[in-house]
């Protein structure tokens, strides 16, 4: 039984791991622009959509990896996440909850980001999902950056201006922001890094931001010609 499931799951990454690349870029898409937006308005079931994505994330990495680690790394997280729903359904706001959703985070960011490079960057011809992949690590380096941004909050008082790093619904929405505005080097000036910890990591972030094109264009150009070679 549990080998023809491995059998199974082998045919299936063969022949949808570019395509389920494109549906965990939309998973995470309207994690970060669609529903923590709402739960910062307030509305709270939308955690639960958070969870209901977190679990799609996880089914397509089945699919597309086959390290084990990265399963246990995910469905620890799943777990974080479910408890913390379920801690602020019954009981007053917690201050470790944001400790417990933020490593979770961060350790989905760097476990997805992983199995998403070897996925993109693999050989092979370049296709529209693999594209959309290359778009989901952009979103993941967002990520891992806003959980770390976190961190510096809640460790350095007063790190960043403009912001507070406590227990609420709306510091997931305010922390991509922060990181969107830094990596893409739009600086608005309503969030400010004060600390200068804070500003090492905008800085790296925003170094970031403007390598990761230009590298992840040469690459990808790179890995067609190799494949257009192999074909002639």
């Amino acid at each position: 039984m549990a080998f023809s499931a491995l059998i199974e799951i082998r045919r299936l990454r063969q022949k949808h791991t570019d395509r389920l690349l494109t549906m965990l870029a939309v998973l995470l898409t309207l994690e970060m622009f669609v529903i923590a937006p709402l739960q910062a308005m307030g509305i709270f079931v939308f955690q639960g959509f958070a969870i209901v994505a977190l679990i799609g994330i996880i089914g397509g990495m089945i699919v597309i990896s086959n390290h084990p680690g990265a399963l246990v790394v995910m469905s620890i997280c799943l777990g974080a996440n479910v408890v913390v729903f379920i801690v602020r359904l019954f009981y007053p706001p917690w201050p470790y909850n944001v400790y417990l959703l933020t490593t979770a985070w961060l350790a989905i960011a760097a476990t997805l980001g992983l199995v998403t490079a070897e996925a993109v960057f693999r050989g092979g011809r370049i296709t529209y999902h693999r594209i959309a992949g290359a778009i989901l690590l952009y979103l993941l380096i967002a990520l891992a950056f806003a959980t770390l941004f976190i961190f510096v909050g809640l460790a350095i008082p007063e790190a960043f201006k403009g912001i507070t790093f406590e227990e609420n619904s709306g510091l997931a929405s305010e922390v991509f922001y922060l990181s969107f505005v830094t990596l893409t080097s739009t600086g608005y000036g309503d969030l400010v890094p004060v600390h200068p910890i804070a500003r090492t990591l905008c800085n790296i972030e925003s170094v970031v931001g403007q390598l990761y094109p230009a590298t992840l264009l040469a690459r990808l150009v790179t890995l067609q010609l190799s494949h257009s070679r192999r074909e002639e």
